[in-house]
């Protein structure tokens, strides 16, 4: 079996965003970057299948060279190689990663591709299904639980959806996106960490892929939301009632 898996940069989400003065996008200067968490979920679970049914897990990635930070991060983790496809990060949208990723998926052939869910960043949850929808694969989004059949034949997904659980069972190849209660990623140890520096990163370009890389998609302007209101004290629940119906239009 062989398993590929999704590797993005982003930004920390613990860290305080600026935007730059005339809102085309984010200040980057002193910024700390880290492997997309959801992404974390996809390594640890395309580990944990490989050491139960064997094979191969890839990484994959898409962005500029510093990535390959992250691409190593995963490969310490215990994946076996990794494929970095050069762009600039700012000249993506998610229809372009989905055409790239569809690309590599032809080139390398897996049994299952597992992303997170989505990226921290950008929070688009798109690449996944579109990914799918290009390779006409079964997909299973938002995954908590994932079971191999032992012919390795379909996979049983247990997504969270939301009105609770939904199980599902698809053929494979198929497309699954990985949810945060899936696992608890692994630490990578210091023997892994040796050995990621010796794991082949090879490198491609959207040009090599014969990808177009029109956008479908143009970011306009980026802008902080609106600042919350101070919450104030009602004396009474027609008071109450009043503000929720006239105010917060919630009623």
């Amino acid at each position: 079996m062989k398993f590929l898996v999704t590797v993005k940069e982003v930004t920390d989400y613990e860290a305080k965003i600026r935007l730059k003065p005339d809102g085309s996008g984010i200040e980057m200067d002193g910024v700390e970057f880290k492997l997309n968490p959801f992404d974390e979920n996809a390594i640890e679970e395309a580990l944990r299948l490989q050491e139960k049914h064997g094979g191969e897990v890839v990484l994959v990635s898409i962005g500029n060279e510093n990535v390959t930070t992250r691409i190593r991060t995963g490969l310490a983790m215990g994946a076996d190689r990794g494929i970095l496809v050069a762009a600039d990060d700012a000249a993506l949208d998610g229809d372009l990663v989905a055409r790239t990723l569809a690309k590599v998926y032809e080139r390398e052939q897996p049994t299952l591709v597992i992303l997170g869910k989505q990226a921290v960043d950008g929070d688009s949850n798109q690449a996944g299904q579109l990914l799918a929808e290009y390779l006409g694969l079964p997909q299973a989004t938002f995954a908590s639980k994932i079971e191999l059949d032992s012919d390795g034949s379909a996979a049983t997904v247990t997504r969270e959806v939301d009105g609770g659980l939904e199980t599902i069972k698809v053929t494979l190849p198929a497309v699954v996106t990985a949810d945060l209660r899936l696992n608890e990623p692994r630490y990578a140890s210091l023997p892994g960490i040796m050995k990621a520096k010796r794991k082949p990163i090879d490198q491609l370009s959207l040009s090599e892929l014969g990808l177009d890389s029109t956008l479908k998609v143009k970011t306009v302007k980026l802008e902080y939301p609106a600042e919350r209101k101070a919450g104030v004290k009602v004396d009474s629940v027609d008071a109450l009632v009043d503000k929720l119906q006239n105010e917060a239009k919630v009623l």
